[in-house]
């Protein structure tokens, strides 16, 4: 009797353990099948299960996050760290990713991480919260395994660990309104000791550098000083270039800014063409605080922190920027649209580019199943932030109207009144075009969770439709065991619609809430003409200057380019709805070369003619 139930045991043993290896066999499929498209282009922000912080969680503020990436290539492979996460991401294609939970960490997390890769035998890292601790090493990042040296060093918050081909070792660090970048050297071969030499180097010059002015447009009613932090080095062609982020990161002008070298420690010289990477305008802002790292075929990719800034000046995402060196050894970044779909790293003559496909969305008439709230909300400096309750409104089919999803702007948001698949979204697009593919930006409203937490997913269903009436499933998530905050999704084949609804099965957190609709394709109709009439006006703060033009019809918004030559145009402001524009970021002394393009869901209109504006 015994003997037989034991059999019996056993055999529902291995009836479990088959039906459960044949449910994560199926659910890894679907997942698989759920993102096979998503390697040939990618989204900023990024598409990943950023980890819910716990700044605030005393407030019980919940809200994730991901800032200052410090993203690695390790034989072959990449590792990304990102604050507070409490791991890693892995990946093998800088797309997808796949988060890592270590065996030993820092018990807060890390903070402002730095890794390096010693020539493909040990990955070092440190990012302790407290602004001291050792400096971890393992040679398996996969297994997450690390060991801490013995040595405890001081000052290591917002670092940079550089170990250059000599094998000498240096420590970059500061954050500060106040006190400039410094480095120190360290004995790799003796626990990461100092060996007692120490250097001032850098700080922000606002009087002479636009850009590096606090606050959101770089201005701000008190404060003119900019905070410098986040250093990173990446040395090229025997040169050194030594980044930094100005000035704070909640604002839409979050950037990087380079210093070049000779040597490690110096003298640094300010980079002409400044700030390298910088994206102050359309969806989500701002490109400081990163790392650049060297793709295996040769490519730089730079990785950075944007601001969402909605739950809290702390609430942050992660973006991607193809980057380059010129002939005269200038650094610059590509972030023109550069929350538009954009080629994958694996495309061989276009990474990172735009891809071309333009937003079908913006302004669409969107209706919701119910609304516990809707907040407009609107930073003008790092006081003044404008939050507006909208009160229900309904259209002449008593649905319920939202105006938050169709914005651009990732800091208004809907609150459904319930978490269930009773819970969609529609929209109705102000003209039909091709669907190629759709980003959710979803919102975290009092979710309750204040840490890591596994075993989250997002489960919807996405239709589109030609008249309103006849709709087509195109996504179906609703088995989905992906975390996904901001899901960029990608259709196999683009489908034409002038409708699309968003059906909700299960969110994370207690409220199914959202900030941003986004549809991708092309329209069918033409793309606008070329501006005319661009005029550009210097202030009397040369840092300062007015651009006016005339509108063009059928346009959605304009993008600003400009740089210090004509085959030089580095930098770009994407604005919609609007025919003159004011920025305060350029520095004083430098001629600059402009050009402004209107756009459409049709397509980009050639560049004006380049003016020189002394």
């Amino acid at each position: 009797m015994r003997l037989q139930l034991l059999i019996l045991l056993v055999l529902t043993l291995f009836s479990c353990k088959e039906k459960e290896e044949n449910n994560e066999s199926k659910s890894a499929e679907t997942n698989k099948e759920q993102l096979k498209n998503t390697s040939e282009t990618y989204i900023n922000p990024l598409d990943i299960d950023y980890t819910y912080m716990v700044y605030n969680s005393s407030r019980n503020i919940s809200y994730r996050s991901g800032a200052d990436p410090a993203v690695i290539e390790f034989k072959g492979e990449y590792y990304m760290f990102v604050t507070r996460s409490f791991g890693y991401w892995h990946s093998t294609d800088l797309v997808n990713w796949k988060f890592i939970k270590p065996q030993q960490w820092f018990f807060e997390g890390s903070n402002a991480p730095t890794a390096f890769n010693y020539k493909d035998s040990l990955v070092y890292f440190a990012g302790d919260p407290a602004g001291y601790g050792s400096i971890l090493y393992t040679d398996d990042p996969k297994k997450g395994l690390w060991t801490p040296t013995s040595s405890i060093s001081n000052n290591i918050q917002d670092s940079e660990l550089f170990i250059d081909d000599d094998g000498k070792a240096y420590l970059y660090w500061g954050s500060s309104n106040v006190h400039p970048i410094q480095v120190k050297m360290l004995n790799r071969d003796d626990r990461f000791l100092e060996t007692g030499v120490r250097k001032e180097l850098i700080n922000l010059v606002e009087d002479e550098h636009g850009w590096e002015r606090f606050g959101e447009n770089n201005f701000h009613p008190t404060l003119k000083e900019g905070y410098m932090e986040g250093a990173s080095m990446t040395k090229h062609n025997g040169k050194y270039y030594l980044q930094f982020a100005a000035p704070g990161t909640q604002f839409n002008v979050y950037a990087d800014g380079v210093y070049v070298g000779e040597t490690p420690l110096g003298p640094f010289t300010y980079m002409k063409n400044n700030p390298m990477s910088f994206k102050p305008g359309g969806f989500t802002n701002g490109a400081g605080h990163g790392i650049t790292v060297k793709q295996t075929n040769g490519q730089y990719w730079h990785f950075a922190t944007m601001a969402l800034a909605s739950n809290s000046q702390w609430e942050r995402r992660l973006c991607m920027f193809p980057t380059f060196f010129d002939t005269d050894g200038l650094m610059y970044s590509n972030t023109s649209y550069g929350d538009y779909p954009r080629y994958a790293p694996s495309h061989p003559t276009k990474a990172g580019e735009h891809n071309g496909w333009m937003l079908l969305s913006y302004k669409g008439d969107a209706t919701v199943s119910s609304s516990l709230k809707q907040i407009m909300k609107f930073t003008s400096n790092d006081d003044e932030v404008k939050v507006t309750e909208l009160p229900v409104e309904t259209n002449a089919k008593g649905e319920i109207i939202s105006k938050v999803f169709t914005d651009e702007n990732p800091k208004t948001f809907w609150v459904s009144e319930a978490n269930d698949d009773k819970q969609w979204i529609k929209i109705e697009m102000v003209n039909p075009g091709k669907v190629h593919a759709f980003q959710l930006n979803f919102h975290d409203y009092e979710t309750g969770i204040y840490t890591r937490t596994e075993g989250l997913k997002h489960q919807f269903v996405i239709e589109v439709s030609e008249d309103g009436e006849q709709w087509q499933t195109v996504v179906d998530r609703s088995q989905s065991d992906i975390d996904a905050p901001n899901a960029y999704i990608v259709l196999d084949d683009p489908v034409q619609a002038k409708f699309v609804r968003y059906k909700n099965i299960k969110v994370p957190g207690a409220n199914f809430a959202m900030s941003e609709f986004r549809v991708f394709g092309l329209g069918l109709g033409e793309k606008p003409k070329k501006v005319e009439g661009f005029n550009i006006e210097r202030e009397k703060d040369r840092r300062d200057a007015t651009f006016k033009w005339n509108a063009v019809n059928g346009a959605q918004g304009y993008n600003i380019r400009w740089g210090i030559a004509p085959d030089k145009l580095y930098q770009s402001w994407l604005v919609y709805d609007t025919n003159e524009h004011f920025m305060r970021c350029l520095d004083r002394d430098t001629p600059y070369y402009f050009t402004i393009e209107a756009f459409n869901e049709n397509g980009i209109s050639d560049k004006s003619e380049i003016i020189l504006v002394e």
